[in-house]
C-alpha cells in the first residue's frame, strides 16, 4: 500500500508521518507533498529520507490512500481531484459538512465509511475528543444536551501561533510591549474567549463546528452548546462538559462504560492530582476523563473533564485510524 502526505511539512503533516511509523499499515511507499517552498527538503521516516515533492507537480495516482494536512484552501483546489485517483482523508473544515462526505471518528461511526465517494473528512479537533466519551453512554442512556466548555492549545491554530506564544511570553517576562499577530489579543498570561471567526447569533465557527458535527456523526436530535476559548497551552485541548441524560442514570456504571470506552482512559481520583492536565496528555494517544460526578442541580445530567493531544487524537492520529479502518473492510471484502 502507498501512502501520501499533502502537507507534510505543517505540524499535523510532521505528526502524521510520526503516527504512521507506529501504525500496523504496511506501507511499502510514503510520498511526502507540500508547497514549492518546502519541495526537495527531506524528511525522515522509519529511518529513511523522503524528499518532498511540490504539491503542484504531484502525481495523485501513486497513492492509494492521500491524507490531507494543508487547511481548506488547499483542500478545496486540490482534493476534488485528488479523488479521482486516490482515497482522500481531509483534515481540514472543508468537506466536514458535505452531505455526501462521511465524517467519521474511528471508534465512534466507522461503518459511515460504507459510503464514501473517495473524500472522508476528518472532523474537529475538539469535537473528536468529545465524541469519544458521548457515544457509549449515549448508547446507553440517550443523550439530551451537552453544555461544553473548550479550552483550546495555540498548536490548533498552527506553528506560527505556538512561536507567537512563546516570544510574548519571553517578551512579557522581559518587560518588553507585545505585538499580537496571529490572536486577537495577547494569548502569552491570557485567556482569549474567540476560535476562528464570528458567525450568527454570536457564536463562533469553532462553537458552530462541535454544535452542527456533533449531530453529524452522533445523533441529529442531541442539542449541544458549546464556548470555545484559547489558552496560553502549546498542545493538549481540555473540555469541561456537562451532559445531560433523557432519563436519570448511575453514576458508576457511567464510569464504568468510560472505563471500557474505546480510545479513553479514566484518571479519576478524587484527590490533589487526580486528574489529567494537558500537559500529561501531549503525546498520548489516550483521549483521558477525569473529574466524573453527579450535577446537583439535575439528576439527569452529568459533569466531566475531557483532555487530549489535539495534533495526535484530534488530527494525525483519527486520520491514520481511518485509514486502518478502510485497509481492515478492504480485507474484509
Amino acid at each position: 500500500m502507498n501512502f501520501a502526505i499533502i502537507g507534510a511539512t505543517g505540524n499535523v503533516g510532521r505528526t502524521t508521518i510520526k503516527v504512521l511509523e507506529k501504525s500496523k499499515i504496511k506501507i511499502d511507499n510514503l510520498f511526502l507533498v507540500a508547497s514549492e517552498k518546502s519541495a526537495g527538503n527531506k524528511l525522515v521516516f522509519k529511518q529513511k529520507e523522503i524528499i518532498i515533492e511540490q504539491l503542484e507537480k504531484y502525481d495523485f495516482s501513486k497513492a492509494e490512500i492521500t491524507i490531507f494536512a494543508a487547511g481548506s484552501e488547499i483542500a478545496k483546489k486540490w482534493a476534488p481531484q485528488a479523488s479521482k485517483k486516490t482515497i482522500v482523508i481531509d483534515n481540514s473544515k472543508y468537506f466536514r459538512m458535505d452531505k455526501d462526505v462521511p465524517l467519521v471518528v474511528a471508534e465512534v461511526n466507522p461503518h459511515d465509511l460504507m459510503n464514501h465517494n473517495n473524500i472522508i473528512a476528518n472532523p474537529n479537533c475538539s469535537t473528536i475528543q468529545l465524541m469519544l466519551p458521548l457515544k457509549p453512554l449515549h448508547d446507553k442512556y440517550k443523550i439530551k444536551r451537552v453544555v461544553v466548555s473548550t479550552y483550546q492549545a495555540v498548536s490548533g491554530a498552527g506553528k506560527e501561533s505556538v512561536d507567537e506564544l512563546f516570544s510574548q511570553t519571553k517578551d512579557y517576562l522581559d518587560n518588553k510591549k507585545i505585538n499580537s499577530r496571529n490572536f486577537t489579543k495577547q494569548i502569552a498570561f491570557n485567556l482569549i474567549p474567540h476560535i476562528d471567526s464570528f458567525v450568527d447569533d454570536g457564536y463562533t465557527k469553532e462553537e458552530w463546528k462541535m454544535e452542527n458535527e456533533t449531530k453529524k456523526i452522533l445523533d441529529k436530535t442531541i442539542g449541544l452548546t458549546a464556548t470555545c476559548v484559547r489558552v496560553p497551552v502549546k498542545t493538549s485541548h481540555s473540555e469541561s462538559v456537562n451532559i445531560e441524560f433523557e432519563n436519570e442514570y448511575d453514576l458508576e456504571k457511567v464510569k464504568k462504560i468510560l472505563v471500557n470506552a474505546p480510545g479513553c482512559k479514566v484518571v479519576d481520583e478524587n484527590k490533589d492530582g487526580g486528574y489529567i492536565t494537558p500537559l500529561e496528555a501531549e503525546g498520548d494517544y489516550s483521549t483521558f476523563i477525569s473529574r466524573i460526578r453527579k450535577d446537583h442541580s439535575n439528576n439527569k445530567a452529568l459533569n466531566m473533564w475531557i483532555v487530549s493531544d489535539n495534533l495526535l487524537k484530534g488530527a494525525a492520529l483519527n486520520t491514520v485510524q481511518i485509514a486502518e479502518c478502510l485497509m481492515k473492510k478492504k480485507k474484509e471484502v
